[in-house]
């Protein structure tokens, strides 16, 4: 039983996951919309100029025009998606992809399998239900430990979706998962792996207590109030509803993630965050308390999906490995 819950749980996460790897992508972007970043001196005819003048030194010479970059403009999940496509191509839209399956293949198929397992031990016999509470301990223990086992391919999927919005100098420009896992580890080190790691911890644990529990309680409650029989409108409706559930829970969080993941850390020089709590209170003192929940219309617009297409996928898989 405890196996077949690891196997369930895989193949609906990465049928999920490589399904809305483009929301996922644009969502990444825009929660890095407004972070303060200095190009270097190659890089700044990678931008537009807003102001151009020429500066005339004590000798009399004239220097060359000194070009001062415009902040970046802050746009929506469509606008975002359709510059992606003019610039970089479409298939830029699954930038990452292998990391994606790679951190579902290891994150997801953990924490569904081990929350099946907390399920099935934690079931009272009596009644054939889980109090929330429980379900809530059993997300937060699965969601944990899944995100520790996953959090390296978090990091090379945050890094490979967010190298295209950089100068075209300073991109990383991985081939692969395993390439960027590989250049992270000589240029950076082994911990550089688990960079933000305890960030990728929290989220996964509120993100799994949020999500699988919301969906099997609102399951429950459906069928129990008699509302829909067990079939996939059942399944769709207490999926989307987790899905925003997860989404408002969990979008603080995903934005510091996503920040310290993918700061470049210079060899002698100070990281841009020292931490989470360094990371969150930068950015909300530079943009306001609300840049927390920066991207969460592509968040919900990705989450809700992605939670329809894996516990909907869940569900048929269940049925295809019953006599398993």
């Amino acid at each position: 039983m405890g196996l077949k819950g690891f196997v369930e749980g895989g193949i609906a996460s990465i049928v999920a996951g490589a399904s809305t790897h483009p929301l996922d992508l644009i969502k990444v972007r825009m929660q890095l919309q407004g972070e303060s970043y200095l190009p270097n001196p190659a890089s700044i005819q990678a931008f537009r100029p807003a102001i151009a003048f020429n500066t005339v030194s004590a000798a009399g010479n004239i220097s060359l025009p000194v070009e001062i970059p415009p902040p970046p403009s802050r746009v929506g999940p469509i606008s975002i998606g359709c510059r992606i496509i003019q610039s970089e191509g479409v298939s830029a839209l699954f930038t990452g992809v292998s990391a994606t399956i790679l951190r579902q293949t290891l994150y997801s198929t953990t924490r569904m399998g081990l929350y099946d397992i907390l399920k099935h031990k934690w079931t009272e016999q009596d009644t054939g239900s889980m109090p929330l509470l429980r379900k809530i301990l059993a997300g937060l223990i699965s969601g944990g430990v899944g995100a520790a086992v996953g959090n390296p391919a978090d990091v090379a999927m945050v890094r490979m979706q967010a190298d295209g919005r950089l100068p075209i100098d300073q991109r990383r420009n991985y081939k692969s998962v395993f390439d960027a896992l590989t250049q992270m580890s000589k240029q950076e080190g082994i911990a550089s792996l688990w960079r933000g790691s305890s960030l990728t911890v929290n989220r996964a644990m509120i993100v799994t207590a949020s999500q699988l529990a919301s969906y099997d309680q609102i399951k429950e409650i459906i069928l129990q109030k008699g509302v829909m029989n067990d079939g996939i409108g059942t399944h769709v409706t207490a999926s989307f509803a987790a899905g925003f559930v997860a989404s408002v829970a969990s979008n603080p969080i995903d934005v510091i993630k996503t920040r310290v993941m993918n700061m470049k850390v210079e060899a002698g020089a100070e990281p841009p965050y020292k931490g989470a709590l360094d990371c969150a209170m930068k950015t909300v003192r530079a943009e306001g308390p609300m840049a927390l929940y920066k991207g969460f219309i592509p968040t919900i617009s990705r989450q809700g999906p992605f939670t329809v297409v894996l516990f909907v996928t869940l569900e048929q898989v269940r049925k295809l490995l019953k006599d398993f």
